[in-house]
């Protein structure tokens, strides 16, 4: 099969999303082998362009890459409304087409697949900018009205793909997240007396309950502090996880919660929330806590620094169970049996 691959998000600065697309790509060319060809096709500007090159140079696949003039996202949507010229004029012929949120332009033949990651736009159109519920409301509707496949990141949320966007279920594969191989437990930082948080600015993220929580552990431990980077450098990511006492994660609502895995894998206890979107990704090895009760939190993160060693020890064997091999072998399953 000749697989074409929406990478244009990847020409943009590195989030989740990015990371596991780019981890995905690496997974299922490794699954394809010589078997199957994987394409990553882009429609960004110039500007993004060497970013998206970046992102793809150790990732053994082709590259079909056109070049847009300025406001690429302009020019992309109006390619998906259009929907003139088919994509296979710009990537080639197909037998696969897996898009992104990015653009969804239509295809002359073979499988159509997307990912969605989470409904969280759906569920809770506060939380996110007008014209990202705008991109992503128009996305799930047209997924659901046109595509044979749709991946996701968890079985909780293909369960609500299931129910909200009224897909067939057994038409959506779950294709777990990996973890990087960077993210290993190592010699932590000199000061690691702190509890990590991440994203803060995110309003699902839960910051303030957080930080009344840790307050409240102060009492018993002076030292501890609240670190909650607003942005963290890609590079700098690892250390962060291996020197944090505890690495808290109080969402209200997420499709998986790859940071968990990351923070795991780095040999950190995790307090995670009890929402059941958080199941897969803590399994039996994060302390849960009601993310609405910041009382609960600071109980939690004062378990998780009392049993820091079994949580370790269990955090480390759940996070293996992940890795961007079996997130690739997931898709490209999906699509054989899609065909």
């Amino acid at each position: 099969m000749r697989i074409v691959i929406d990478a244009t998000p990847l020409s943009h600065p590195r989030t989740g999303v990015g990371n596991y697309l780019r981890g995905s790509l690496r997974g299922l060319a490794a699954a394809a082998g010589a078997e199957h060809e994987i394409v990553a096709f882009a429609a960004v500007s110039m500007l993004a362009r060497s970013r998206l090159q970046e992102a793809l140079a150790d990732i053994p696949v082709e590259r079909r890459l056109v070049t847009l003039p300025p406001s690429a996202y302009v020019w992309r949507a109006l390619w998906s409304r259009a929907g003139v010229p088919a994509v296979e004029r710009l990537a080639g012929p197909l037998d696969v087409f897996h898009f992104s949120d990015w653009m969804y332009p239509r295809q002359r033949g073979g499988l159509r697949s997307t990912i969605v990651h989470d409904l969280i736009p759906l569920h809770f159109p506060e939380w996110v900018h007008p014209r990202t519920r705008r991109l992503h409301l128009a996305k799930y509707a047209h997924a659901a009205r046109t595509c044979d496949v749709i991946v996701t990141i968890s079985s909780f949320t293909a369960d609500d793909i299931a129910e909200r966007l009224e897909f067939p279920r057994k038409r959506i594969v779950v294709a777990y997240p990996g973890v990087d191989e960077r993210f290993a437990p190592g010699d932590p930082p000199r000061d690691g007396n702190y509890v990590l948080m991440l994203a803060p600015g995110d309003p699902r993220k839960n910051y303030a309950a957080l930080a009344s929580a840790v307050e409240l552990v102060r009492s018993q431990r002076p030292e501890l502090r609240l670190l909650a980077p607003d942005q963290v450098p890609d590079d700098e990511l690892p250390a962060l996880y291996r020197g944090a006492a505890v690495f808290a994660y109080p969402s209200f609502f997420e499709g998986f919660g790859i940071p968990i895995l990351e923070a795991m894998a780095s040999g950190t206890p995790v307090v995670a929330s009890s929402h059941p979107s958080l199941d897969e990704a803590s399994g039996d090895a994060a302390v849960r806590v009601d993310p609405s009760r910041p009382e609960e939190i600071a109980e939690g993160i004062a378990r998780a620094l009392a049993e820091r060693d079994g949580l370790v020890s269990r955090g480390l064997a759940h996070a293996r169970r992940f890795t961007w091999r079996a997130c690739g072998e997931a898709h490209l399953q999906g699509f054989l049996d899609g065909v």
